[in-house]
């Protein structure tokens, strides 16, 4: 019944995705889904994390490892914030929690798609003062200086270097990463800001700014 409760919902997106003027591949297996995007450019790939043959975190994987770099957005029922920590270790660039609106894919979808002719590429360097970030690596380095992030700080700085100079709103920040804006999700949050703010002392230069009750500010110094 899962199976084909998944084929059906492929069907469903792959429909109505065609009527919003995209033009959609549809794969109903992991498998499947690697031979797809071994033969066709995509712009976007949308994979649900339940499949069979292979899983969602298990194809992303194995695209990263063979040299795609096509923005991954991964549908899941799930809601564990291990489940979201891995599905960005393994390559993923956006989550979308099931039952979910059709219109929220699509404005997911086109920002994914937006992001990738931008900057010509998927993301995998940022430039913060005379810091490079390497998003793959989850790494800071400053001249001969590295410094290695933790996956839930590379997913955090992510998201400030995505709005550089622009306040993160905190309560998205934690419903996205951590599933929840609670306290004590918030004072996790902090931690890690915190330790950020450690890491990139690499140059003075840089700092994450708090506005209070909102959220934080990735900026550089002139």
């Amino acid at each position: 019944m899962l199976v084909e409760d998944e084929r059906m919902l492929a069907e469903i997106l792959s429909d109505t995705l065609g009527d919003r003027d995209f033009e959609v591949e549809t794969a109903f297996d992991g498998l499947e889904a690697v031979e797809q995007v071994r033969k066709h450019t995509f712009d976007v790939i949308v994979t649900d994390v339940m499949m069979p043959q292979m899983d969602g975190f298990t194809l992303a994987k194995r695209l990263r490892s063979e040299g795609v770099t096509t923005p991954i957005l991964f549908l899941t029922a799930r809601s564990a914030t291990e489940d979201v920590v891995r599905g960005f270790e393994v390559g993923g660039n956006d989550f979308l929690r099931k039952p979910f609106a059709i219109d929220e894919l699509i404005v997911r979808v086109r920002a994914l798609v937006g992001r990738v002719a931008r900057s010509g590429q998927v993301e995998t360097h940022f430039s913060i003062g005379k810091i490079d970030f390497s998003v793959a690596e989850k790494r800071l380095q400053c001249g001969d200086q590295q410094v290695p992030l933790s996956a839930r700080e590379a997913a955090v700085l992510l998201r400030l270097c995505r709005r550089m100079g622009e306040t993160v709103d905190a309560s998205g920040l934690l419903r996205e990463l951590w599933g929840d804006d609670n306290f004590f999700n918030l004072r996790s949050l902090n931690v890690y800001i915190s330790r950020l703010r450690r890491h990139l002392a690499l140059d003075p230069s840089v700092e994450i700014a708090s506005e209070r009750g909102v959220g934080y500010r990735l900026q550089v110094r002139a």
